[in-house]
């Protein structure tokens, strides 16, 4: 018991530090063994205000829906490469998996994930935020230790008062990828967005691809956004001709309910849902 509450009242100090103090937090290698992949060792970050994760099977299966072996998938948001993993070994060694995170501290962990499952996956990432225009924009968090936060522009001004000392880099996506994975493109199945509220605005510059390429879309409708913006959200996706689908968690177990309207937006505080081209 005592030990216990030694645990608890020393994870609570860390906690407190790590919002209130920048510093590098290392990782710790976990390993998980998959019925299907087998072994599989994944990088968790130490940081005392993220949760540890855990690579399954069944999120393997829910991305598996929707990328075939071989293909190009690209993950928007990549945080520490808890989505980028599962993708990657869904898209398997054949296939290429790119990765964007402008955050240099979940980015540093982000390279280690790359490191791994080397016979399993490919992975090639890079430290940019995705935008509608190049350029050098500002990244702040809410908290000190950056374990999320966001780039600032017209859509979210504001992410918090701990601000990176240098600017990160913004890129036109679809531009990147015209001059550096040409041949890749035909083969894209699936775009992953999480950019803390500006999943609109980078839908929006992913435009031109998504009409072209029809690859299965995955964004997050964020909590703080007001029922217009979700309403506009809807609208961007729809118009694109695609189909909007809410789910409960990256599991090929999810609950799964079709978003019809622009009001089903409102269902849910905080949730992901994936769209599939009609």
């Amino acid at each position: 018991m005592f030990n216990r509450i030694k645990s608890l009242i020393e994870n609570k100090i860390a906690k407190k530090k790590a919002r209130r103090y920048t510093q590098e937090y290392g990782h710790v290698l976990s390993t998980f063994n998959l019925d299907e992949e087998g072994e599989i060792v994944f990088a968790n970050w130490a940081n005392p205000l993220i949760d540890p994760k855990e690579i399954t099977q069944q999120e393997v299966n829910f991305f598996k829906k929707f990328i075939p072996k071989g293909s190009l998938c690209i993950d928007i948001g990549t945080h520490i490469g808890d989505t980028t993993v599962p993708m990657a070994l869904a898209a398997g060694k054949t296939g290429t998996t790119l990765g964007f995170d402008p955050n240099p501290y979940v980015y540093k962990i982000l390279q280690e994930n790359v490191k791994l499952n080397t016979d399993k996956t490919n992975i090639i990432t890079y430290p940019f935020a995705i935008t509608n225009v190049e350029g050098e924009f500002s990244y702040a968090s809410s908290e000190a230790s950056f374990g999320n936060g966001g780039i600032s522009n017209e859509v979210v001004t504001e992410h918090g008062n701990y601000q990176l000392t240098k600017k990160v880099k913004g890129i036109v996506l679809e531009d990147f990828l015209l001059k550096n994975y040409a041949a890749e493109l035909p083969t894209i199945s699936f775009i992953k967005v999480d950019v803390e509220g500006a999943d609109r605005e980078v839908i929006r510059s992913l435009e031109g691809l998504l009409k072209k390429y029809k690859p299965a879309l995955v964004a997050e409708c964020f909590t703080k956004s007001t029922p217009a913006e979700r309403a506009e959200l809807f609208d961007t996706v729809s118009g694109l001709g695609y189909a909007l689908y809410y789910f409960s968690d990256f599991t090929d177990q999810a609950e799964i309910v079709p978003i019809t309207s622009a009001k089903d937006m409102t269902k849910w505080k905080t949730f992901n849902f994936y769209a599939i081209s009609t």
